[in-house]
């Protein structure tokens, strides 16, 4: 199910938790501490977190401890995050030192959050983290282990307080949500807790690729993608190019490798990555445009999210382009991309030879032939501005085009008129239509 999330933090001068042992190592249950989001009204507890609230049922605060623990097992036992149970003014990265507290949940009515299912909180004199969930989602994976997400981010901290980086928190923390809910990666967390194994993906395909034009984190209110982005998180991890500098810790480094202070946006961050692990061979923008080619036909690997594609793709916008006539056709000055964004175009093949010829002014773009099979996607460059491709019986083709310029320092909440200006080109096709 989704629902409209909305992230907040807030700073609260309430006390430190009073001082208690230190521990080198995290113990098998955390100890309590209810002075973090005040504590009242308690109803469950679980080794690493309590529910608090009116209104809360035994069941609803049963099922929510299950989920938070498989999803502390699976990110942050399995997955190496910073528990959210250790301050912020405690030791860093490697060098935790206790206490180590249970994180706690409170059941809230609607109007203390409105338009919120959850809000996470913070506790800034104690570094630590709370959530607050209206009761009915207590037990929804999507709404919680989002929360949970944001909590985690928190305690890595890297990424607070950098006006650049806030638009990608709910970016990550929906990755974190799907990636619970829908990958192998928790399967056994789930298991052992006793929940399905699988559930239904987050990913709103309506938005990612039917919107797919607009900058790649967009927090504009009303119309931006910042909850919707986060198959581009999914694409890092996997890795199915094989790239160097990503992978399974790719997200963590964007946040551990983070310039402290330099309020930089997680895509510069990536470019150094990038750039360290490859030698330099491997751009941002290549995997940028290699990241929207395989969006054609969800090629991420991701099962649940290429199924949902396979279901969906007939309703989905690819209106793009404009036709000229003679095989011509040009961007849609509504629908050009925009920074980091990308026109995807479903090809129908009249000829077993597709030719594309691009012109434009702009310095840089990627543009990619996807070609599907019952094999599998294969990819072909566009270079110089032309690609052709011979398909097999079967196949289908589809042209992307993506606006890969070099990178700029941008807030996503207030994206400069420049990068909302798109990339302007024109496609020659032969032996296609659009």
């Amino acid at each position: 199910m989704n629902v409209s999330l909305l992230f907040f933090l807030a700073h609260q001068a309430l006390a430190r938790p009073p001082p208690s042992p230190r521990q080198a190592t995290p113990p098998a249950t955390y100890s309590s501490n209810p002075s973090i989001g005040g504590g009242a009204n308690f109803v469950a507890e679980s080794a690493h977190f309590r529910v608090y609230g009116m209104g809360v049922s035994t069941a609803d605060a049963a099922k929510s401890l299950k989920i938070m623990e498989a999803a502390h097992q699976c990110f942050v036992v399995e997955q190496g995050w910073r528990t959210p149970g250790l301050s912020t003014k405690t030791g860093g990265i490697g060098k935790e030192v206790g206490p180590w507290y249970k994180m706690n949940v409170y059941g809230v009515k609607e109007s203390d959050i409105p338009g919120a299912a959850a809000q996470t909180w913070t506790d800034g004199a104690a570094g630590l983290e709370f959530l607050k969930v209206v009761p009915k989602y207590l037990a929804e994976a999507g709404v919680v282990v989002h929360e949970f997400g944001h909590a985690m981010h928190y305690s890595e901290e890297n990424w607070v307080d950098q006006t650049r980086t806030g638009a990608w928190w709910e970016t990550l923390a929906n990755f974190i949500a799907d990636t619970f809910i829908s990958t192998p990666l928790c399967t056994s967390a789930k298991t052992a807790a006793g929940l399905p194994a699988a559930g239904t993906t987050l990913i709103d395909l309506k938005k990612v690729i039917g919107d797919s034009f607009q900058v790649i984190v967009d927090g504009t209110s009303g119309s931006g993608n910042y909850y919707q982005a986060w198959p581009f998180l999914s694409y890092v991890t996997n890795n199915p190019d094989g790239y160097p500098g990503l992978g399974k810790t790719a997200l963590l480094d964007m946040i551990r490798k983070y310039q402290i202070g330099s309020n930089e946006t997680p895509l510069h961050t990536l470019a150094r990555l990038l750039s360290s692990a490859s030698g330099g061979s491997v751009s941002v923008q290549k995997v940028v445009g290699r990241y929207w080619a395989r969006m054609a036909y969800v090629d991420i690997g991701h099962a649940a999210a290429a199924a949902a594609f396979a279901a969906q793709k007939g309703s989905l916008n690819y209106a793009n382009l404009d036709a000229n006539g003679g095989g011509k056709y040009t961007v849609k000055t509504a629908r050009a991309p925009r920074y980091m964004g990308a026109n995807i175009v479903p090809l129908k093949a009249s000829a077993g030879t597709v030719k594309i010829v691009i012109t434009t002014s702009a310095a840089t773009y990627a543009a990619t032939l996807a070609v599907k099979g019952s094999s599998g996607v294969r990819y072909v460059d566009v270079v110089n501005g032309n690609a052709s491709v011979t398909l097999a019986g079967g196949e289908e083709v589809s042209l992307v085009v993506a606006n890969t310029p070099v990178l700029v320092l941008y807030d996503a909440f207030s994206i400069p008129a420049e990068l909302n200006r798109g990339l302007k080109y024109l496609v020659q096709i032969t032996g296609a239509t659009v």
